[in-house]
């Protein structure tokens, strides 16, 4: 499971989250307005949600050890394309393919966790599918730790290229990891034909709440950077926000493992998304260097959570050769909230009010989104892994 968390590493650490710590010297060396570098997260998030829509096709026809190898290594190589080009145009389309690329990783990924996990009891299995979601915590202090030194060292306005160069390096080695491993698992069973559509309407709420993550949390994780920049944050405190940021979130999926276990339908995510809309609250109310850290202890520490929070109620709710599909659909709703979060919080951040609008619509989407994940319910189904006293 530590292997095959190398694939969110760099699909969602990497190639997702990194950008951030890049977009202020985009901007700088570019010349870009908040809308189109937060259209460059939409045009990332576009491509994820295609990738979703594509694969269980995909695995399918390829299987899903293959599609997570071929997928990993598609998003390693548009990282290192994305240092050679200026051109906005190109550039999004690079995000777009990384971003697909990615979903496909980390949907084969979490299937072929979710198999391995399948014999074992709800606490086990969420300790397991923890350990994986916060392989994105991973990449974060990796991209932490190296990025805001380089651009120190080569210069910030054109330290954008080294950035995303350094960031395909690092590509490489988790996937040199990753993809043996990965190859080595257990093959997850396809579904019957008669049974290839999973029943959506059972994770009907849990569907809303995730997409309202989506947009929510990407506002965030986007232009939270550049806000603190522009409130005059140190650049070392910013560089030890980043890094608090990724370490709290790979201990806090292992933290939140075990109440997400007991829980039965939306209140573990429910109660994630709580967390998540005080850590994107504190900046807003005040500008120190304590309130950034609070903000990146309460944020890191929860939200990769969500992942394993909607993947337990998911294999809780359903048969286990629907697990997967299922993965693909959440991540689907996931993808259309975080294709339109970026953008609108850009537009939002290029009026009188800058940023701190956009950060405010992050705390509105996860409050929203917690509120109707309290209202997902759970039938649970009908095979040993899942089954609830």
């Amino acid at each position: 499971m530590f292997g095959l968390a190398l694939g969110p590493a760099v699909a969602l650490g990497l190639a997702r989250f990194s950008y951030a710590l890049l977009l202020p010297s985009m901007r700088s060396d570019l010349h870009w307005s908040f809308a189109l570098a937060g259209a460059m997260n939409t045009a990332n998030a576009l491509g994820y949600l295609a990738g979703a829509l594509l694969a269980a096709v995909l695995m399918r026809r390829y299987g899903v050890r293959r599609s997570f190898a071929v997928s990993l290594i598609a998003v390693t190589l548009s990282l290192l394309l994305t240092a050679l080009t200026a051109n906005p145009l190109l550039l999004a389309t690079l995000r777009a393919v990384s971003g697909a690329a990615g979903a496909l990783t980390f949907i084969a990924g979490a299937g072929l966790v979710a198999t391995s996990a399948s014999s074992l009891p709800a606490g086990r299995a969420a300790t397991l599918l923890g350990i994986y979601f916060a392989g994105g915590g991973l990449g974060i202090i990796a991209s932490g730790l190296l990025i805001p030194k380089l651009l120190v060292s080569v210069g910030s306005q054109v330290g954008w290229r080294w950035g995303w160069g350094a960031l395909a390096a690092l590509g490489v080695l988790g996937s040199a990891v990753a993809i043996p491993l990965a190859l080595r698992c257990a093959e997850p069973l396809p579904p019957p034909p008669a049974e290839r559509r999973w029943p959506a309407r059972r994770l009907g709420a849990l569907l809303a709440s995730y997409g309202l993550f989506g947009a929510g949390y990407i506002a965030y994780m986007t232009f939270v950077v550049a806000f603190l920049e522009d409130q005059g944050t140190p650049a070392a405190v910013v560089a030890v926000f980043w890094v608090v940021l990724g370490a709290t979130s790979v201990v806090g999926a292992w933290a939140w493992s075990k109440p997400v276990a007991r829980s039965v339908g939306g209140r573990a995510t429910a109660a994630v998304l709580l967390v998540l809309s005080a850590g994107a609250l504190l900046p807003l109310l005040s500008g120190s260097p304590w309130a950034a850290l609070g903000s990146a202890l309460l944020f890191g520490g929860s939200f990769l959570s969500v992942l394993t929070a909607v993947t337990a109620v998911a294999r809780q709710a359903l048969r286990p050769h629907h697990w997967t599909p299922a993965i693909a659909g959440l991540t689907i709703a996931f993808a259309l909230g975080q294709s339109l979060g970026p953008v609108l919080a850009g537009v939002l951040s290029d009026g009188p009010a800058g940023l701190s609008l956009g950060l405010w619509l992050s705390v509105g989407l996860l409050l929203l989104g917690a509120l109707i994940a309290l209202a997902q319910r759970v039938v649970p189904a009908y095979h040993p892994a899942v089954q609830l006293d």
